[in-house]
């Protein structure tokens, strides 16, 4: 699957971010990975993200990152992309990147890198080292320690043809608005804030009709009943499921930090 391949099929649809299981000790547990996306499989999701945010890539050994975008990989056959995390270091973000494509993936998240923010040209040397170390898709996540200008991206997009895909993290309408003035359709663009069903009918009209579901992971058929209303403008029934169930979710979910 080649780069522009990937940007059209992550141009529509709800995106799967699974959760990465763990055995007693902290260690990959590899059936109840494959058994998670077999049971996940049939709700139909777009594309799945394996060792993103959502699946830990930060808690994971060099051993396990290649292996659980094998197992993602082998296990869905083809049926849908696979796209795997990769972030921190730029040396170690290219690592990741190498290792996802040898292990067959389809692509790249490419999470923030170490810690603290950085300045836009650093930002652009990081993103293009990362890009041209691999010959997949490349979808940029835009979070607080990784925030991008419209002008950067213009560059970026420019210098690197197989950068396909912007996904927000951040929920600055404006810088939103600009970005998508700037650059149409030359991104796929991905929401990807905390329980992105929220903001889901904002970003749609923003130009961003994608979203990744954290609910998907555990109530995959209203995640997609939600998302079908979205896509459909029904607001009835988004209405309906944000007080029948996300707002009640929010309520739990506020009570500790760290939660999507």
């Amino acid at each position: 699957m080649n780069p522009q391949e990937l940007k059209a099929i992550m141009s529509h649809g709800l995106l799967s971010f699974p959760l990465t299981d763990f055995d007693a000790n902290g260690d990959f547990n590899k059936k109840g990975y494959i058994d998670r996306l077999e049971w996940l499989a049939p709700y139909g999701a777009t594309a799945l993200f394996a060792a993103g945010g959502t699946g830990e890539f930060f808690s994971l050994t060099a051993d396990e990152y290649p292996e659980i975008i094998k197992t993602a990989v082998d296990t869905c056959r083809g049926k849908v992309p696979i796209i795997a995390g990769a972030g921190g270091p730029t040396r170690f973000a290219i690592q990741c990147a190498q290792e996802a494509e040898r292990a067959g993936a389809h692509g790249i998240l490419l999470l923030p890198h170490y810690l603290t923010e950085a300045g836009q040209e650093g930002l652009i040397a990081h993103v293009e080292a990362v890009c041209k170390s691999v010959k997949f898709g490349v979808i940029v996540y835009h979070r607080n320690a990784c925030k991008l200008t419209p002008e950067s991206l213009a560059i970026l997009a420019d210098r690197c043809p197989n950068l396909i895909g912007f996904k927000d993290g951040i929920g600055d309408i404006e810088l939103m608005s600009s970005i998508y003035m700037k650059m149409g359709d030359r991104f796929s663009y991905l929401g990807g804030l905390p329980t992105a069903e929220v903001y889901a009918a904002a970003y749609k009209a923003l130009g961003t009709p994608v979203y990744s579901s954290a609910v998907f992971n555990f109530i995959p058929k209203t995640a997609m009943e939600f998302y079908h209303a979205v896509a459909k403008d029904d607001m009835a029934t988004q209405h309906r499921l944000l007080k029948q169930f996300f707002m009640p979710y929010l309520a739990i979910r506020n009570k500790g930090q760290g939660y999507a």
